[in-house]
């Protein structure tokens, strides 16, 4: 349980071992699903363990190795959907077709916009676009918890792709070194894929920033 009655839970998912992250209040029993890719069966009875009702389920960005269950879960809880418009596209043609079963993502509730705030049971969830990866890739940061999920634009020690249809390197370098490294160093960071990190870390270690810096 983290600071103000939030609680967060990492489960990882498919066969790119992706990371889905379920955040809720203790106190409303609200919450949010980031990147629900694959296994929605496993994803809500965790949710269910923690005794949360799932009312926003949100994409960092349109690969479907992180949008692979979001039809499941949107159906099994009337949950709203969101991702950036830019990614739109990719709900039905993604580049990676990994996730198990065939669902056929649902066209989104909501198109986010950079500086949009997402509230869920007392959690605001502040929507910065970074693009680069995707066109539409964008970050989530708890300001209040110091929290900030990065999908597959930043990792621990690595940055994501950007030689796929849609990527850009140094758009994706100018997302990371203008709109994320500018936050607090003591800001967590929770990756699409492996361990988490923090801004402060990443600003000192990863060879990526490091190299782009010099």
């Amino acid at each position: 349980m983290l600071e103000m009655d939030v609680i967060l839970k990492t489960i990882v998912v498919g066969q790119l071992m992706e990371n889905t992250y379920v955040i809720g209040s203790g106190h409303t029993k609200e919450c949010v699903i980031i990147d629900p890719g694959d296994e929605g069966d496993r994803i809500l009875d965790e949710v269910k363990g923690l005794g949360f009702t799932v009312k926003l389920i949100v994409n960092t960005h349109g690969h479907s190795d992180h949008t692979g269950a979001v039809e499941f879960i949107k159906d099994s809880t009337g949950a709203t959907y969101g991702i950036h418009q830019g990614d739109v596209h990719m709900l039905r043609s993604s580049i990676l077709k990994i996730h198990s079963g065939n669902h056929s993502v649902l066209d989104p509730d909501r198109l986010l916009e950079d500086g949009d705030i997402l509230h869920v049971g007392g959690i605001d969830l502040n929507v910065i676009t970074t693009p680069g990866h995707t066109v539409g890739s964008v970050c989530y940061y708890i300001k209040d918890m110091g929290m900030l999920f990065t999908g597959d634009t930043l990792f621990n020690g690595s940055i994501g792709r950007s030689d796929m249809p849609g990527g850009n390197g140094r758009q994706l370098m100018y997302s990371i070194m203008n709109r994320l490294m500018t936050l607090p160093g003591d800001t967590k960071v929770y990756p699409g894929h492996g361990p988490d990190s923090s801004i402060g870390h990443e600003k000192l270690t990863n060879p990526f920033v490091l190299r782009w810096r010099e």
